[in-house]
């Protein structure tokens, strides 16, 4: 069982990693634009298309978007 909590630990503290990659990147983007950002390329162009996609999709999205904000808060908590 140690070994299961210590793979989950690791999980988590790479999602909160990924998470802090992204926000930099948005970051980056925002302040220097898309062209100058050679390391973080089309993050926000993704995060959008992500954001479209969930639009696209009605009410699944709406639900996927439901079901992503529960797991977050779940883990924040």
């Amino acid at each position: 069982m140690n070994a299961m909590t210590t793979i989950k630990g690791w999980a988590r503290e790479l999602i909160d990693l990924s998470l802090l990659f992204i926000a930099v990147g948005v970051i980056v983007q925002i302040i220097f634009g898309k062209e100058d950002s050679w390391y973080f390329g089309t993050v926000t162009d993704r995060l959008i298309g992500f954001v479209q996609q969930l639009g696209d999709a009605g009410f699944v999205g709406l639900i996927a978007l439901v079901v992503i904000i529960y797991v977050f808060s779940k883990r924040a908590g």
